[in-house]
């Protein structure tokens, strides 16, 4: 969770440190630092600092680092900084990384959690070894101090014994001042990507770091261990220690779709992003001339299909409500039984899997830990495991049978919104493909669905237009200084409520609560209070559940609530008995989420906008969650 940059090279390793850094600030944003080799010196450099709510992280890095004397005149070839997310210890300088060993010659920076740091420290501290801080980290420092010694100076066997010894997820670079032109790094279960540029190599936590120097990366394995040299050479060594040549991939995206490009942050910049998102998700699936879906890369033919049991969805966060969602699309139109679950329950859980179980693994960053637990577990009890995700390359393509990307391309903000959009784009075409291949859909209705989701990126483009949005805006500010929210709907839009609750909590830092409006009644409208107006955000779309929806609608009114709705243009019942109305296109219920969802992240973020609240890097949150 927390964000790496490393690099060896001629190039102004400092600046690089700090550009990469600040691409990286939404990974973790508790503390940020740096370390290089101050070769006229002899000395490792180190800066650090701490957040502070007035002032950008990485600008008070970079003053600190030219007050430090460690800018472009610094004659380095090597240095790591990192941006840190606290686990171990709360945020402070000293828990802050880089970490040094006891001489200063070693620098590390750590992504993940080092399991059985306790043991360690507590053999390392009877060895003589002083720790300075309240990280788990730091056992990684002093166990290389300790094998460096021990390997007469080989910085490549020292990691190796190290990382022999840990146990949990972790990436690391590591600094050594005797290899004034090399780094180490190395991964487990934590994200960890590589690229030779022209001036030399670096290595990051994600792409952004390094897409301006280079758009060719290579992603380590498990334990695998790299060298990085100023030369632009990349060793790769796999855990016994053998010398491979990695995968190359190209990015598509560039820079630029890392840069805010004239929005006020990137979530707005992202929203405004998703009709060209769906758009890009939904070309190359539809065979017109055959008049059928296509998933080739989905290696399971009409008869593995139609052997399908039952169907597990696992997630988390937003992922897990794009599986609520997609629930409801493959059951109403592939007729298959489908459990959803959050994926650091699923292996406690105990479910029932064979080899005709389909599991589906949804997962932004591809490098959710709790999920790609949740998929191991699946493949070991004999499920075929699809995952579904936005980073070509992540570790989940590596442990799942089958990858679907969607096409959503970097995403910053850490709230998710074009890559939960992608999600449920994707997820519509696999419920309509299941369906097609178990003959449940004639090639008439799979053109006519296809033709109508075709029909989103403009109707969302709709929704972003300025009289939808000041309307959005007006209900907005009518909840602005609400203490509690309730999202109510019925059928798949109940489920669309989840994921809009959750972009207020996040974002916003008010509480939301969110439930099917059938169950409101059974004790959550005592929650309603009619003297501060509770807001009632009403998911009421025209469905078979309209009326109900409607009646639904009058029960938390006639209890003082304020009613914001979204409602079907057209629908002139329903201003009636709602304060605010948000109008969408009409569109079948089944993908009513894609464009229901658009309105309630527009809802979200100017509520938190109104509060003065950092959309892009709300309190305590990092982009991808990489511990369980």
């Amino acid at each position: 969770m927390c964000g790496i940059v490393a690099c060896c090279g001629s190039d102004n390793i400092p600046q690089l440190l700090l550009n990469g850094l600040a691409h990286l600030e939404y990974r973790g944003y508790d503390s940020a630092g740096i370390a290089v080799i101050d070769n006229e010196e002899g000395r490792l450099r180190v800066v650090k600092r701490l957040r502070q709510s007035d002032r950008g992280m990485i600008d008070l890095l970079r003053e600190a680092a030219a007050a430090e004397g460690i800018d472009e005149a610094i004659s380095a070839r090597a240095g790591i900084g990192h941006t840190r997310w606290a686990t171990h210890g709360a945020p402070s300088v000293a828990n802050a990384h880089p970490h040094l060993d006891c001489e200063g010659r070693i620098a590390v920076v750590h992504n993940g959690i080092i399991e059985n740091h306790a043991r360690l420290k507590a053999e390392l501290v009877e060895e003589g070894h002083c720790f300075k801080s309240q990280t788990d980290t730091e056992v990684v420092i002093h166990l290389l101090e300790k094998y460096y010694d021990q390997a007469d100076g080989d910085l490549v066997e020292s990691v190796r014994r190290t990382v022999a010894q840990l146990s949990g997820s972790f990436a690391l670079a590591i600094l050594h001042l005797g290899h004034p032109d090399t780094i180490v790094v190395t991964r487990n279960d934590s994200p960890l990507v590589l690229g030779s540029y022209e001036y030399g190599s670096i290595a990051a936590s994600d792409t952004p770091a390094i897409i301006g120097y280079t758009r060719d990366v290579s992603y380590l394995g498990n334990r695998d261990l790299a060298v990085l040299h100023g030369d632009g050479q990349i060793e790769c060594y796999d855990p016994a220690g053998e010398l491979y040549v990695p995968n190359i991939y190209h990015i598509e995206w560039d820079i630029e779709e890392a840069e805010k490009g004239g929005y006020p942050d990137f979530m707005l910049k992202e929203i405004f992003e998703q009709p060209q998102v769906v758009q890009n998700t939904l070309a190359g699936r539809f065979d017109a001339q055959a008049q059928r879906l296509q998933f080739d890369e989905l290696p399971l033919s009409p008869a593995d299909i139609a052997a399908i049991e039952r169907v597990y969805i696992v997630a988390c966060g937003t992922s897990y409500h794009a599986g609520l969602i997609a629930k409801n699309m493959i059951e109403n139109a592939a007729r298959l039984p489908v459990e959803v679950q959050v994926a650091s329950e699923f292996r406690y859980h105990n479910p029932i899997i064979n080899g005709n179980t389909l599991v589906i693994a949804i997962t932004q960053s591809g490098e959710t830990a709790d999920t790609l637990e949740a998929v191991r577990m699946a493949r070991q009890t004999g499920a075929h495991v699809i995952a579904v995700t936005n980073v070509v390359g992540s570790r989940i393509t590596a442990e799942a049978q089958t990858s679907l990307f969607v096409k959503a391309n970097i995403e910053i903000a850490v709230a998710a919104t074009k890559s939960f959009l992608a999600q449920l784009v994707l997820l519509s075409l696999l419920a309509l493909y299941l369906a097609q291949e178990l003959g449940l859909l004639t090639k008439r209705k799979i053109s006519k669905y296809y033709n109508e989701m075709c029909q989103l990126p403009a109707q969302i483009e709709s929704l972003l237009a300025e009289e939808s949005v000041s309307a959005v805006k007006a209900a907005a500010e009518a909840c602005v200084h609400a203490h509690t929210a309730l999202f109510i709907g019925r059928g798949v839009g109940a489920s669309t409520c989840y994921e809009g609750a959750l972009k207020l909590k996040e974002i916003s830092y008010l509480h939301a609560e969110a439930l099917s409006a059938g169950e409101i009644k059974h004790g959550t409208i005592a929650l309603i209070d009619p003297d501060q107006g509770t807001p009632v955000v009403a998911v009421a779309l025209q469905s078979a559940t309209y009326d109900k929806m409607l009646a639904n609608i009058q029960e938390v009114k006639a209890r003082g609530a304020r009613v914001i709705a979204l409602a079907t243009e057209g629908d002139e019942q329903i201003t009636e008995l709602v304060d605010h109305v948000v109008w969408l296109p009409p569109v079948r219920e089944i993908i009513s989420p894609i464009t229901a969802s658009v309105v309630l992240q527009l809802f979200a973020r100017h509520i938190a906008v109104c509060l003065g609240r950092d959309v892009d890097q709300p309190r305590n949150l990092a982009k991808s969650v990489t511990v369980e």
